[in-house]
């Protein structure tokens, strides 16, 4: 059963976690070190694939499969802003600006991507990239003004979305894709090879950065069971419904799988760059980082839930 094997592989990431934890705890690394490898991520392993990802034989499956991951996608992301607006809203929750942004947006593409990879296979990482593109345009359009008070405050900054390295590295991946043309034999292996770093390196930050917490201090936001059960539960349950009882899987010969890897997508702990953008407009950023720590570990049980519920 794939829930099963995807708790296997998400158990698998953790004991790498584990290691990057032990590493800082035992004094070998200071916290601080993992700015270097999540430059490396962001810059390097990240790009590399993505554009690995697009390494592959233009056919119509493929392009329908993509259009409908884009589509399942969009709405899935309108879903879950109008959640978050309604939480915001509503007399309860009434979510804050951290709480808000950390319940929309997911760590999609450090986490889904090398569970796509060991599940689902390296052909199917390119339906990923959809919920990637969607989502990288409203982290720095809606989330980066939610967490700065406004779109009033400066208005969007379009160059920094359209030229930031992901969406780079899409556009390479996309003409790459459109015109068939291929890596040389080197270049396609050092690419893919980098490419395929990105699950345990990750993960090795993820574990580093928490091996400076004090986890402790989880217990003293009150509300972060609130914000994790809408997360990881909630909100995927609306997800799942929306692609369950709707005839989206029949537009594409390979609907159900790639409607799976949207719904892991939507499903995964919260993006990692709220606490970033927390921390520069200056929001409570230990908040970002326990949602992060609290989601990171609740995704082992429920991530393969929701996998389990879609396959019924």
């Amino acid at each position: 059963m794939l829930s099963l094997v995807l708790a296997e592989k998400i158990l698998s990431l953790f004991i790498i976690m584990a290691m990057g934890f032990a590493l800082v705890r035992s004094g070998l690394m200071k916290p601080e070190l993992s700015r270097g490898v999540s430059l490396a991520n962001l810059y390097v392993i990240t790009p590399c694939m993505i554009i690995s990802s697009f390494q592959v034989t233009m056919t119509s499956e493929v392009v329908r499969g993509f259009l409908l991951a884009f589509l399942a996608g969009v709405i899935i992301h309108a879903l879950y802003l109008a959640l978050g607006w309604l939480g915001h809203k509503l007399p309860f929750p009434r979510f804050d600006a951290v709480e808000q942004a950390s319940a929309i947006y997911s760590n999609a593409g450090n986490l889904v991507i090398p569970l796509v990879v060991m599940t689902l296979g390296q052909d199917m990482v390119i339906y990923c990239t959809a919920f990637v593109v969607i989502q990288t345009f409203l982290m720095w359009s809606h989330a980066k003004a939610l967490l700065r008070g406004g779109f009033s405050r400066g208005g969007i900054d379009w160059r920094q979305i359209l030229l930031s390295v992901n969406m780079i590295a899409i556009y390479v991946g996309v003409v790459l894709f459109v015109t068939g043309i291929r890596l040389p034999g080197p270049l396609a292996d050092a690419v893919s090879q980098v490419g395929n770093m990105i699950g345990p390196s990750s993960m090795l930050v993820t574990g580093m950065i928490m091996g400076g917490l004090r986890l402790g201090d989880l217990r003293h936001f009150r509300r972060l069971p609130i914000v994790v059960i809408a997360r990881l539960v909630a909100f995927p349950l609306a997800a799942l419904a929306i692609l369950r009882l709707t005839p989206l899987c029949a537009l594409a010969p390979n609907g159900t799988s790639v409607l799976l890897i949207t719904l892991l997508g939507a499903s995964a702990p919260s993006a990692s760059t709220i606490n970033q953008m927390a921390q520069i407009y200056d929001r409570d950023a230990g908040y970002a980082s326990a949602i992060n720590v609290a989601t990171i570990l609740c995704c082992i049980v429920t991530m393969p839930l929701m996998v389990a519920l879609y396959q019924l």
